[in-house]
C-alpha cells in the first residue's frame, strides 16, 4: 500500500490531517500536494454540468506600453478565436472597472493595495475567475498549438501541479518527485496559479480571493510576500483545504491537477521585463 502523511497509508493520513495543519505545517501540506498531484492527475470519465466558458483571460498593467516580446506571447493564444474562443485582456485601468462592478468598494481597495503588477495580476485573476469562471494564462505563456479539448471535458478546476527540488536548489518534474521522494521531504510540492481553468464560483477559487482581500486589507505597511499572499502559496493552501474537506467527508475532489502543461502553452524566457522592477521577484529582492 503507498504510503503517504507521517509514513501512514493515504487514507489514514487524509483522515489525521487538519486544516490547521494545512494552514501551520508546510512539510505537512507539502506532502498532503504530492498525495493530491498523484490522484487527481489520472484520468477520469467524470461529467460535471456547468462546463468552464471559453474565455480566454490575459493581464499586463499597462496595454498601452506592452512590450513587444510580451505582446507576441500574449497574441499566440488568438489562434483560440477561431476554435470558438473569446479573449479578453485586461490592464490595471479595466481590471480595477470590473472588480469594483462586480465586487464593490472593499475589493477595489485590496486590488488598489497590491503594490507591484504582478501582485495585481494575481488578485485580479482570482476576482474574475470566481464571479464569472474562464481560462486565465499568463502574458508570458505561449500557445503550442496543440488539443485543448482535454482541458474543458468537464467543469473541474484544473491547476498546475509545481515541484521544488530543496537540494539542487532547482525545480522539478512532479511526478518524478512523487516516485523518487517516498513520503520524505526533498521536494517542496504545490500549485501554480497559472493556468487556471475555472467554472464561475469554484470554491478554491472563492476562498483564494477571500483569503487574499483579508491580508490585503489587513496589512499596515511593510513588504508583504506575494507567492503567499496572493500567488501560488495561497492557491495551494485554499486547494489543499478545499480537498481534505472533499475527502473527510467521502466526496469526490472536483478539481484536476495537470502535468504536461508544457505541452499546451511554455513560459518565454527571457523577456525584456524580467531584467527590471516589473519582474516581481528581483522587485521583491529590492524590498
Amino acid at each position: 500500500m503507498p504510503h503517504g502523511l507521517l509514513g501512514q497509508p493515504e487514507t489514514a493520513g487524509v483522515h489525521s490531517l487538519t486544516a490547521q495543519d494545512i494552514e501551520e505545517d508546510h512539510a505537512r501540506r507539502s506532502r498532503y500536494l504530492r498525495h493530491l498531484t498523484s490522484m487527481l492527475s489520472k484520468p477520469t470519465t467524470a461529467t460535471l454540468a456547468a462546463p468552464v466558458p471559453r474565455v480566454i483571460v490575459q493581464f499586463w498593467d499597462d496595454t498601452s506600453r506592452t512590450p513587444a516580446d510580451v505582446q507576441e506571447c500574449m497574441t499566440s493564444w488568438m489562434a483560440l478565436e477561431e476554435q470558438g474562443f473569446r479573449r479578453r485582456v485586461y490592464d490595471d485601468d479595466s481590471a480595477r472597472s470590473l472588480i469594483n462592478r462586480q465586487f464593490g468598494n472593499t475589493y477595489t481597495a485590496a486590488f488598489d493595495s497590491c503594490s507591484h503588477p504582478a501582485m495585481r495580476a494575481d488578485y485580479f485573476r482570482l476576482c474574475y475567475l470566481a464571479r464569472n469562471g474562464g481560462f486565465y494564462v499568463d502574458a508570458d505563456d505561449v500557445y503550442q498549438g496543440t488539443d485543448w479539448t482535454p482541458l474543458f471535458r468537464d467543469s473541474r478546476l484544473r491547476l498546475q501541479a509545481l515541484c521544488y527540488d530543496t537540494a539542487t536548489d532547482t525545480m522539478a518534474d512532479p511526478m518524478q518527485a512523487i516516485t523518487a521522494d517516498g513520503h520524505g521531504d526533498r521536494f517542496i510540492h504545490y500549485v501554480n496559479n497559472n493556468p487556471i481553468i475555472a467554472p464561475a464560483g469554484h470554491p478554491v477559487i472563492v476562498a483564494a480571493l477571500e483569503a487574499s482581500t483579508a491580508i490585503l486589507l489587513a496589512h499596515t505597511g511593510g513588504p508583504l510576500d506575494i507567492q503567499s499572499t496572493t500567488g501560488p502559496g495561497n492557491l495551494t493552501v485554499q486547494l489543499a483545504r478545499h480537498a481534505l474537506q472533499c475527502q473527510q467527508s467521502g466526496q469526490p475532489v472536483d478539481v484536476e491537477i495537470l502535468l504536461a502543461w508544457d505541452t499546451v502553452a511554455v513560459s518565454r524566457w527571457p523577456l525584456s521585463y524580467r531584467d527590471d522592477e516589473r519582474n516581481w521577484r528581483l522587485w521583491s529582492q529590492q524590498q
